[in-house]
């Protein structure tokens, strides 16, 4: 809008009017008609020609309009430019604003903890943070405009997708990754446009079905002593009360109090090494360190080994350093004495089972070498799982429950060690425990049990 008011642009047209008759008047006077007519359009040409050059200037600025560039001249024209000026100033920073604004939006998209897709009417991707594109597999902005069924062709997504009710979330596993789990949720907003968000619930989803196979598994390592437990009960019952007519002898008596006894053995012991299991799960904090010699344990152990073999194996202890380590010497015993017990379970009477300590580049090792039945190596990687067997069959009649090398694995982890598995079908295994640097320490210099 031009700054001059009505009254002083007509004063300005009059004056301008004056400038181009007075002069052409008088030259009519003095010179004749014919001369005052030909400067009247002489000086009408010059001023025309001043506002065409004026014209142009806006019309090429236009083509580029820039505060820097605007052009400048007097008057109304002068007038005019100045106010462009201020609009375009105003507009670019309005435009400023509005990237600020976006850039805050697109800040905050890819700090959201969940995948988020805009999509158009017609489900063509109209933007989508960093999160989505790692979920989905989209890259901007190649894929903008794509439709998002196109790029995840899940026949559950896409009818999920093209479908009119979304108030159920959709949950896919293996969605573009192997071994991921995503959770979607779509949302309609503006006139048909929608929003997509991804979840990674792999970890939910993992932990949901740990949950339901650790309840499956206890339910059926239980239902087996139980069952066995009942039914000697209701026999001993109706023999006492003579509803099966005949009495059981003294024989088949205590052989029903020696199974019970055993059943209920087993059961004990898997209460007990479940409670284990839940304590060293929920104990996120190192183990403490304590000092003890390692060679009292590592003897120990050699004794307890013997007494569970009953002679039925040659058990050898080999204590190559003497060490005092810093833990908690009851975890480390259990899970010493776990590697120990399923050397004499797999291992066929006659057979070998050897219990070595010793220091290699630093590190505190304790490994446990069998001649038993080894293992396959596509068993090796899941035996630290709970209740994972290699044979079923034959855990449960050596009495194991499945616990004892997820146990070890949790108290390694708090010492902040590891499990190292080396196994030959036929040939036997080895396995080790193996402590890292700091939680050892010389007995020589007075820090252990003495």
């Amino acid at each position: 809008m031009l700054s001059l008011p009505m009254p002083a642009l007509w004063s300005y047209l009059l004056r301008r009017l004056l400038l181009v008759a007075v002069p052409s008047l008088l030259l009519a006077l003095m010179a004749g008609l014919t001369a005052g007519l030909c400067l009247l359009v002489a000086l009408i040409t010059v001023l025309l020609a001043l506002h065409l050059r004026n014209l142009w200037r806006l019309t090429y600025w236009l083509r580029q309009p820039k505060p820097e560039t605007v052009p400048e001249a007097r008057g109304p024209w002068g007038d005019a430019f100045v106010a462009l000026f201020r609009l375009q100033r105003k507009a670019e920073h309005g435009a400023e604003l509005l990237r600020e604004a976006l850039n805050r939006f697109q800040d905050a998209g890819a700090a959201l903890p969940d995948g988020v897709v805009i999509m158009d009417s017609d489900d063509r991707i109209e933007w989508c943070n960093p999160l989505a594109e790692e979920h989905l597999g989209i890259e901007l902005p190649r894929d903008r405009g794509q439709q998002l069924t196109y790029l995840l062709r899940q026949p559950h997504f896409v009818d999920w997708v093209t479908g009119e009710s979304y108030e159920r979330p959709l949950t896919l596993r293996n969605a573009r990754n192997e071994g991921r789990t995503l959770m979607f949720r779509m949302v309609r907003y503006g006139s048909r446009e929608k929003l997509v968000v991804s979840r990674d619930i792999t970890l939910l989803d993992r932990a949901e079905r740990v949950r339901r196979d650790f309840v499956a598994n206890v339910s059926h390592e239980l239902r087996t002593p139980i069952t066995v437990i009942s039914g000697f009960l209701e026999t001993l019952e109706d023999s006492a009360s003579g509803a099966d007519g005949e009495a059981l002898d003294e024989q088949s008596v205590k052989r029903a109090i020696s199974l019970m006894r055993s059943q209920a053995a087993r059961m004990q012991q898997l209460v007990e090494e479940l409670l284990t299991l839940s304590r060293l799960e929920s104990d996120a904090a190192p183990a403490p360190a304590e000092k003890f010699q390692v060679r009292a344990l590592i003897e120990l152990l050699g004794r307890e080994t013997e007494t569970l073999s009953a002679g039925r194996h040659r058990v050898m202890v080999r204590i190559e350093d003497d060490t005092t380590l810093l833990g908690s010497r009851s975890e480390l015993h259990s899970a010493f004495g776990n590697l120990a017990s399923n050397a004499v379970r797999y291992t066929p009477e006659g057979g070998e089972v050897e219990l070595i300590w010793r220091e290699v580049d630093g590190q505190g090792v304790f490994t446990v070498r069998d001649s038993g039945i080894g293992i396959a190596p596509e068993h090796i990687p899941r035996l630290t799982e709970r209740f994972y067997r290699v044979d079923k069959s034959r855990s449960r009649e050596t009495g194991g429950t499945g616990l004892g090398l997820a146990i070890v694995q949790h108290v390694l982890t708090r010492h902040q060690g590891r499990l190292e598995i080396e196994s030959t079908p036929g040939r036997g295994s080895r396995f080790s425990a193996i402590l890292p640097p700091e939680r050892l320490k010389l007995s020589g210099r007075g820090d252990g049990e003495g």
